[in-house]
């Protein structure tokens, strides 16, 4: 039947009327794009060569619809046909009609980017590229011809390059040729022909290709317009081939530095393609550009204010600095006459030299393409910037005061350009030292600090300019100066007002402008200090409040976040402001309550007006009494509504916190019945905001609120405390106890929670999830129990120690839930009293019991209870023993003089029992050091003598407690602890070393300690250690290193310059650390360093987030990450994330070497563990790929990674495997 069909439509196609063959090959078109259209072999020539017929016709509308039908015609013909029909198209370009050959072109191109199959590809490949070579290549071609030939072969070889691995050698020795073509449009061509063929070139052709072009670029009676194409080629040639022309950096950087210093005045676009190449190489090849970062730095600086044709001398510059300090001076005085004669000499003068220069010299701007020079020197910096962050204090030195001074840039696009590098430069800044607090006169930040009054001095000059587009790039230099800086401008607000003003209120300002200009205001107004506003508000308020009116959503969303920041700029202290607020309440007042009331407004606007508003009441409430009877009652209609119901909760916490409490009396009964309601919801969010709601309310407002309501509120609280959301069940548990704290409630309050919540409390403490404020919420909830009326302390001792035993359905109750039992019975004891206290259970429970009770009260009145706790040390079950230690550790907390010597006197002589002990003491010395008590010195002294004796302990366990202990007493007696583990870094004992190390990384914690300051002189000496030739000892230093990275990377900046070379090293795989054991029938092969490099792994990591700045990627890459992720299972998962995190924040870097990344990665994708591997084998296995897989997406989302063959490659395997939907999901994750 459709045989029959297509016969009609050939028909129709070949006749005379040129709609009926329109509306034919219409028709061909859409039967071609059915799933199930199939041809017999005859009527597929036929159909072929018809189609081809109609590329000729006279009616550009069936010939263009001919080329569409080519696409899904070249998928469903046999490959014979697919070749005659390209190679009939090749000879209609090569030697058909001139009006023919651009649809031939476009044909082709067409078939060849659809072809099904590689082997398909393969052998169109083998018939089209020598007619293409010699459409290029003979001799007497046109140059129109020559150019479609290139285009197409530049199409085919950026998809099929790989697959023509043979002719490589072939088409590079007839592409080079053409580079010395006379026609600049066939050169222009080549050179993005030979640069789709660069990346998939063996090494030796790619510098064999290098080679040419460079011997090229060597000959100095070259035309210049043939030197411009083949730095062209240079420059194309490394975006290509990216880190792999690295090795040829050495011949062609000092050619192009050259070549940009000597050029002819007249040249710039030789100078602007040797900038375009040097900034491709500073992207592309980042490790091997190193050591001309230098040479091109003073080359871009140099160029960055190239302007030949523009005279801008230095008595310019001189007046303007003349003028501005006039104006500070004059500005506050009551004459400023010679402020206006000094502006009117100006005005003269320049003048003066306008005419002169204009009879002198009458080049026009549009003959001046000096601009592109300027446009490609500050997009390189750019790219020095983003790929040398290790240069930043060198780039702020020479740079920064380079680029302040180009903010005056006189072609827009390139201010733009010098805008966005010295925005790229803030940012790595803010990338950088995230989390420094260093301010020495070396440090980014510190250097950027001192560039600020000049940077806004610059900046304000452009925000006095016409254009729109300068005033948004210098606000956008602004926010990102705020972001990095956020306390830097306040001796600059009044400077910097008039621009704002100026932004907001001009006629001519675009709503572009004036979304920067207040995003930039709130960021000010909440990164400084509220008295630095306040001379200042009146002129911020009024075109704040005049754009909150805006017809513009997005003006009017970001005017209100403004406003919000605005209301804690006039009050910041309800009590004792000495500001007078009062003129600007009703102002801003006014202006959100339009918006608030208004309901036809974008959704953005109604919920900044709600938020807004909510700001307004709890802080100016007191100068509102008229205004709220109508503001509030909008507020909970808002509630009612389910976009913005969240906001307007959100917004009542606001308002219940107010330390003005507020009369709500008129809505607060319709908020707790809303309130309420929403705990019945699903949606998450809103039922965190309202719990967290419900909690202020009932505290401030409580007297307000029936009993009934408390009833209600408990009855929903019941169904969302659980383990599967362990974060809403704490703000349960909160609610539940400020309910029954309310001195207010009645008795059946306490009835409904005994019957509702506490079945679901006792549910939960079996959880083996119990943790961190679920845990305490949990264990509040038991104490504020006690408390309420009717509530039995034996019935709630009953219900909780019941829960500790097994139960049919559930089995037993882990370790964790028994701590979470023992700590809820001790807090349960110490709120009934002493009286109450004596009770029996389970011997592990009652164990964790006294524990918890002794580390909160003294219980040495009970006689013999450390020795009726050490008799369990001899139990058969090791959590029985665990939790002895950890009760005699805690009862002695709360009676340091009485025990601790006790347990000191133990561990001398019990050898049994001495790791426990010392477990013990481990919990006597951290909750020390986390209460910051002191001991007393001879206790120190003697804890000291015993753990250092216990250093060179063959058992593991000991030596690690060991070491926590000495670490903690370290943030206790730093001045003793420090030099005492200093000395012992000699120690010819490994197992000694290796402790002292542990002992420094747990004395490193991320508050600030007395430590830091003594540990920031001496830490050198113990993280030195990571060369020890022992690798207990290296270990030990690289988890220290890790630990300071992590807690506090300022002790270690200096240091890592030595440091990371000993760190990359422990990364490698050391066949000395690698032995066989035979084990009889077969051998086994143990790897003794591989905790070793998975630790040093994941130090790295910790130092790309901490230290960036110290860490050179490029170098670490490659390789040491290639390395890795070819290791071991262990070493591979951070080596993942590690590659992640790279190609986020340094994707330069990695871009370099790309394609060395590519192997190891499919092959771990591709790796199947045996048929008879056991589940935990497949389930690691399952893990790896997916956490390959996550760094393979982080790859894809760098820019420029298209171009490596082998990423491209990889995705199409994956593409055609199981894998495709894992990776699909991982990348929207």
């Amino acid at each position: 039947m459709a045989n029959l069909t297509i016969t009609n439509i050939l028909e129709k196609m070949t006749g005379k009327d040129k709609d009926y063959r329109y509306m034919a090959t219409s028709d061909l078109l859409n039967e071609l794009n059915k799933e199930g259209f199939k041809l017999d072999a005859e009527l597929e020539g036929k159909l072929s060569s018809t189609v081809l017929q109609q590329l000729d016709d006279a009616a550009g509308d069936v010939s263009g619809l001919a080329v569409k039908c080519l696409a899904p015609l070249a998928k469903k013909v046999r490959e014979q046909q697919v070749l005659e029909m390209t190679n009939r198209l090749c000879d209609k370009l090569l030697n058909g009609k001139e009006q023919h050959r651009d649809i031939a072109s476009i044909a082709l191109k067409t078939i060849v980017s659809e072809v099904p199959s590689s082997s398909i590809a393969r052998n169109v490949l083998v018939s089209i590229s020598p007619k293409l070579i010699k459409g290029i290549t003979a001799p007497g071609m046109s140059t129109e011809i020559k150019c479609e030939c290139l285009d197409i072969l530049c199409d085919v070889l950026h998809k099929y390059g790989n697959l023509m691995d043979t002719d490589h050698e072939s088409l590079l020795t007839s592409l080079l040729p053409q580079l010395s073509s006379n026609q600049a449009s066939v050169r222009k061509k080549t050179v993005s022909c030979i640069a789709s063929l660069s990346s998939s070139l063996s090494d030796d052709l790619l510098a064999k290709a290098t080679v040419e072009v460079v011997r090229l670029l060597s000959n100095k009676s070259l035309k210049s317009e043939m030197i411009r194409t083949n730095i062209q080629m240079i420059g194309a040639l490394s975006r290509a081939v990216g880190y792999r022309f690295g090795p040829h950096l050495g011949d062609t950087v000092p050619l192009l530095i050259n070549y940009c210093t000597s050029a002819s005045e007249n040249d710039e676009e030789l100078r602007e393609y040797s900038l375009q190449a040097l900034e491709s190489f500073l992207l592309r090849c980042p490790r091997d550009i190193y050591s001309y970062c230098d040479e091109i730095l003073h080359l871009t600086l140099e160029y960055l204010s190239y302007d030949p044709n523009f005279t801008d001398n230095m008595d310019e510059d001189i007046d303007e600095e003349i003028l501005e300090e006039d104006e500070d001076e004059y500005v506050h005085s009551r004459s400023g006459s010679l402020l206006r004669l000094i502006r009117f000499f100006l005005l003269i003068k320049s003048l003066v030299k306008f005419c002169c220069s204009e009879s002198a010299n009458e080049y026009t701007d549009d003959e001046d393409v000096s601009w592109k020079v300027r446009r490609a020197a500050a997009k390189c910096l750019a790219a020095l910037v983003v790929t040398r962050p290790e240069m930043l204090s060198k780039l702020y030195e020479q740079a920064c005061p380079k680029l302040i001074d180009r903010f005056k840039e006189r072609e827009e696009n390139v201010k733009m350009d010098v805008f966005s590098t010295f925005t790229e430069l803030l940012r790595q800044t803010g990338n950088v030292t995230k989390g420094q607090t260093d301010l020495n006169e070396s440090s980014p930040r510190w250097l950027l600090k001192q560039e600020v009054p000049k940077i806004v001095r610059s900046l304000n000059k452009q925000l006095r300019e016409k254009s729109v587009k300068t005033k948004v790039g210098a606000f956008s230099v602004l926010k990102e100066l705020v972001v990095v800086l956020p306390d830097c401008l306040a001796d600059h607000i009044g400077s910097l007002i008039p621009g704002i003003e100026k932004a907001l209120c001009e006629k001519s300002s675009t709503s572009n402008l004036k979304i920067e200009a207040l995003i930039f205001t709130r960021l000010v107004l909440a990164s400084h200090s509220p008295p630095v506003f306040h001379p200042h508000i009146k002129a911020i308020t009024s075109p704040v409040i005049l754009a909150v009116g805006e017809r513009y959503y997005k003006v009017t969303a970001d005017a209100l976040r403004v406003c919000g920041e605005l209301v804690r700029v006039l009050r910041p202290k309800i009590e004792g402001s000495t500001f007078d607020f009062k003129p600007y309440v009703l102002p801003i007042y006014n202006a959100i309550m339009v918006r608030l009331t208004n309901q036809d407004q974008d959704q953005e606007v109604k919920e900044s007006a709600i938020t807004c508003m909510g700001l307004v009441v709890s802080t100016f409430g007191d100068h509102l009494h008229a205004e709220l009877p109508a503001c509030l009652p909008v507020l909970v209609d808002r509630m009612g509504n389910e976009i913005t119901r969240l906001t307007a909760v959100k917004a009542f916490a606001v308002i219940a916190a107010s330390p003005l409490h507020l009369d709500l009396s008129c809505v607060i009964e319709q908020v707790i019945s809303e309130l309420t309601a929403f705990l019945r919801k699903a949606n998450r969010a809103l039922r965190q905001a309202t719990l967290g709601t419900l909690n202020t309310l009932i505290v401030a407002y409580g007297d307000k609120i029936g009993s009934a309501a408390y009833e209600v509120i408990v009855m929903e609280l019941s169904t969302l405390i659980s383990d599967s959301d362990l974060h809403m069940t704490a703000l349960a548990l909160e609610l539940c106890c400020t309910l029954m704290a309310d001195r207010r409630s009645s008795a059946n309050v306490g009835l409904t929670v005994r019957s509702k919540v506490l079945p679901q409390a006792l549910t939960l403490v079996r959880s083996s999830l119990l943790q961190g404020q679920a845990l305490l919420a949990l264990q509040n909830f038991f104490a504020a129990l006690v408390y309420s009326a009717n509530t039995s302390f034996d019935t709630l001792l009953d219900s909780l120690l019941s829960t500790a035993k097994p139960s049919p359905q559930s089995g037993g109750v882990t370790k964790q839930a028994l701590f979470s039992i023992g700590q809820c019975v001790a807090v349960l004891c110490l709120a009934a009293g002493d009286r109450k206290c004596s009770s029996t259970a389970k011997q592990h429970l009652a164990l964790l019991c006294l524990g918890e009770i002794g580390r909160r009260k003294d219980l040495s009145p009970h006689a013999h209870i450390e020795n009726i706790v050490i008799e369990s040390f001899q139990s058969p079950f090791e959590e029985i023993k665990s939790a002895a230690s950890y009760a005699l550790g805690n009862i002695a907390v709360g009676n340091l003089p009485k025990y601790l010597p006790f347990i000191l006197d133990k561990i001398d002589n019990q050898q049994k029992k001495q790791y426990l002990l010392l477990h013990s003491l481990k919990e006597v010395i951290v909750r020390q050091s986390v209460d910051n008590a002191e001991f007393q010195d001879s206790s120190v002294d003697k804890i000291l003598n015993l753990l250092f004796n216990h250093c060179e302990s063959d058992e593991e366990g000991v030596r690690n407690v060991v070491a926590e202990c000495l670490g903690k007493i370290a943030l206790i007696e730093p001045g003793k602890l420090v030099p005492a583990l200093k000395d012992r870094i000699s120690n010819p004992a490994a197992f000694t070393r290796a402790t002292v190390v542990i002992a420094v990384k747990y004395s490193i914690v991320e508050r600030p300690e007395k430590i830091d300051e003594i540990l920031s002189r001496e830490i050198s000496s113990f993280l030195v250690l990571i060369k020890d030739k022992d690798r207990h000892v290296r270990r030990a230093a690289v988890l220290a290193l890790s630990t300071a990275a992590h807690n506090k990377p300022n002790l270690i900046k200096g240091l890592l310059l030595e440091l990371l070379p000993l760190l990359y090293d422990q990364t490698i795989i050391k066949k000395e650390l690698i032995r066989t054991v035979d084990l009889g029938p077969f051998k086994h092969t143990v790897d003794d360093g591989l905790e070793l490099r998975k630790a040093a792994f994941e130090c790295v990591d910790t130092l790309l987030d901490t230290c960036l700045d110290q860490v050179n990627p490029s170098s670490f890459i490659v390789p040491y990450l290639q390395s890795g992720l070819d290791d071991h299972y262990d070493v591979k998962m951070p080596c993942h994330l590690i590659l992640s995190k790279l190609a986020d924040k340094c994707p330069s870097a990695v871009l370099a070497v790309l394609d060395s990344l590519v192997d190891p990665l499919q092959k771990t994708i591709n790796f199947r563990p045996k048929q008879d591997a056991v589940k935990q084998e497949v389930d690691r296995n399952e893990d790896m790929i997916r956490s390959a897989l996550r760094a393979i997406a982080a790859l894809n989302r760098i820019s420029g990674g298209d171009y490596s063959h082998k990423l491209k490659n990889l995705m199409v395997e994956i593409e055609k495997t199981s894998l495709w939907d894992k990776y699909c999901c991982i990348r929207n994750e």
